[in-house]
């Protein structure tokens, strides 16, 4: 089975389609279920700081799979291939998951079918 780490991105915290989710409670929810090898949160991946927060995270990290829970999937390989390719990371071990205007539970489930998603499909 496959390590994975979890981030969390909430678009500084006053985006309104953050507004219905307990970050904490998504985060400590998934930790004790023991679904990734680690969690965390920033604030604004898609900043300048956030490439060099991706950069130091992933060098020499010991997860084969990243998932980020943040805004459009689409949107989140373009802005964070640079980040991934400085260090070496494979892009296609990047899993990017919508969670806007979504509330605590619901932002939970989308994570964990995200997770059951990809090990469908590794399995077949």
């Amino acid at each position: 089975m496959s390590k994975k780490g979890l981030l969390l991105c909430v678009c500084q915290g006053t985006c309104p389609s953050f507004q219905e989710m307990d970050t904490f409670e998504v985060l400590n929810t998934l930790r004790r279920e023991g679904i990734f090898e680690w969690v965390g949160l920033h604030p604004q991946l898609c900043a300048d700081d956030g490439d060099r927060y991706l950069r130091e995270l992933l060098r020499g990290a010991q997860i084969d799979e990243l998932y980020v829970a943040a805004c459009d999937p689409t949107m989140q390989k373009k802005m964070y291939r640079d980040a991934f390719d400085d260090v070496g990371f494979p892009r296609d071990k990047h899993i990017g998951i919508e969670i806007r205007n979504m509330n605590t539970q619901q932002v939970i489930e989308e994570i964990k079918k995200a997770v059951a998603q990809r090990e469908q499909s590794q399995n077949k």
